[in-house]
């Protein structure tokens, strides 16, 4: 075998994929068919729950300045403006990043991790088992060098909205077509009026940002233009034109740093996983760019995939965990299509929408709209089937401090690892001994938590809770005793190592 895993796609989901199979120990071999980034960014920050994914591994601070719920918490839906810190935590994410350094930032990681990125390498050919499993999938891949046949435990797809991957796995890709041309530009030397969050004009929508010095970044969305009958690139003629169109600005003898076009297309994988092959980011999910969801989801399957595949690529899970992740990601794409799709009838409807528009303004006053609409985009308010029945279960962790005896710490950097987390806030024997079989996989910590800011306080009551690697909880306890954790540990870790017993009795750790 080559390689435990081979991923197909350099972008910002392959690339998070990547180091978190190496913090699981895997060995991985990234290929990517350009021979250079672009530097091209279509995406411009992440959400809030990208920004403490990061924060779990320890790279919130090479992104740096970025922005904080103080310095970004009005976003919007649909256009419609509101403050999103009406949800605890929440905020419009990071902005003005441009997907270009984050790819760097996540490739520079990836690397030091000892990931192998290989680029000018192209997917070209997936080679089945000759038996329904053979415990390996092999590929063809073009080369500078030529064609070379690569083989690994597993294939990952993330290479975009056409993956060959997923085309060659057979793996169907329903939704709806594209109904509409929009355009995208970075325009040097203008200093355009900033409409970072856009602005519904007669006949469509445009936003403008800056994004450094002397270059604005704008976004033309004419109504009634359909979409483009080739894969030629659009020109700035045609979007200097529909910008006219729109605005009434002449834009048309500026310069250009990219110039492109993208769609309302709106597809999701009808399966993440088909054996040995598995798809995330837009190999998995392509949807109309509405809240810059798109590259921060794709980071979100990555985390959610990575420590699972690490797992049972090590032999230290069985096979069906990695089922969990079609299972978790999959609803949580479809969502995100949905809310984008609600998004793009709203903001980007013609003149038939207008009523459409004045309802949502008037819903979105009410406190309880603010909060779910703040939850889907933000990413924050995922939550998965890990059992049980506390508020809290299957939910992210939000950053908290803790207090033990070895000083403090936060619930984030516990997760820099990606190993899993066990709080124990009570100070109890049992918890740490029904542990002690998986503490190469989950370390365990005596701790309690400061007091929270404000009246929710998801811990106050908690005295025992296990946190997956990708910073879910996967088991909460409000009394003493280990009731049930047992089970939680073998159906996320895998059984204890041979000759260590589950229950079986350890020396107790306080550390933190």
């Amino acid at each position: 075998m080559d390689t435990d895993v081979i991923i197909v796609g350099a972008g910002p989901t392959g690339l998070t994929l990547a180091g978190e199979l190496r913090l699981g120990g895997v060995r991985v071999e990234v290929l990517e068919r350009l021979t250079a980034p672009t530097g091209q960014s279509r995406g411009l920050g992440f959400t809030a729950r990208a920004m403490e994914t990061f924060d779990q591994r320890g790279l919130l601070s090479r992104f740096e300045p970025c922005g904080t719920p103080e310095t970004s918490p009005v976003g919007h839906f649909g256009g419609v403006r509101f403050d999103y810190t009406v949800l605890p935590g929440a905020h419009f994410g990071a902005r003005g990043i441009p997907q270009s350094r984050t790819e760097a930032v996540l490739e520079s990681w990836a690397v030091e991790r000892g990931a192998h990125v290989h680029r000018g390498w192209e997917f070209a050919e997936l080679h089945r088992g000759a038996g329904p499993d053979d415990g390996s999938v092999e590929i063809t891949a073009r080369t500078p060098e030529g064609e070379r046949r690569l083989r690994a435990a597993y294939l990952v797809g993330c290479d975009g909205g056409r993956s060959p991957v997923r085309e060659a796995a057979g793996i169907a890709f329903p939704g709806t077509p594209a109904s509409r041309v929009m355009y995208l530009a970075d325009v040097v030397g203008r200093s355009l009026r900033p409409r970072p969050l856009g602005e519904r004009l007669e006949h469509g929508m445009v936003m403008a940002a800056p994004l450094t010095d002397g270059v604005d970044r704008i976004i033309v969305c004419p109504d009634g233009s359909p979409p483009r009958d080739d894969d030629a690139p659009a020109g700035f003629a045609e979007v200097a034109a529909a910008w006219q169109r729109l605005t009434g600005e002449d834009i048309a003898d500026a310069d250009t740093e990219w110039v492109s076009s993208f769609t309302d297309a709106t597809r999701q994988a009808a399966d993440y996983r088909s054996g040995r092959v598995l798809l995330a980011g837009d190999a998995a999910h392509i949807h109309l760019p509405a809240g810059g969801q798109g590259m921060s989801t794709g980071i979100l399957d990555a985390v959610n995939l990575g420590w699972k595949l690490a797992a049972v690529a090590r032999g230290t899970a069985p096979d069906p965990l990695l089922d969990t992740y079609h299972f978790e990601r999959h609803p949580a794409g479809a969502r995100l299509l949905t809310n984008t799709r609600a998004q793009g009838t709203v903001f980007l409807g013609g003149r038939e929408s207008d009523p459409l528009r004045a309802l949502f303004a008037e819903l979105i006053a009410y406190d309880d709209v603010k909060r779910h609409l703040a939850g889907a985009v933000s990413g924050l308010d995922v939550r998965y089937d890990t059992g049980g029945g506390h508020p809290l279960a299957g939910r992210r962790v939000a950053r908290r401090v803790l207090v033990g005896p070895g000083g403090e710490t936060t619930t984030t950097r516990l997760l820099h690892s990606a190993r899993g987390v066990l709080l124990d806030l009570a100070d109890d024997p049992a918890v740490r001994e029904a542990a002690a079989p998986w503490r190469g996989r989950v370390a365990v910590t005596t701790a309690a938590p400061k007091p929270a800011d404000g009246a929710d306080d998801e811990l106050a009551s908690v005295a025992a809770l296990l946190i997956r690697p990708d910073g879910y909880a996967a088991w909460v306890s409000t009394t003493s005793g280990a009731h049930g954790l047992t089970e939680a540990l073998l159906r996320w870790f895998g059984p204890p190592p041979a000759g260590v017993p589950a229950g079986a009795p350890a020396p107790q750790t306080k550390d933190v």
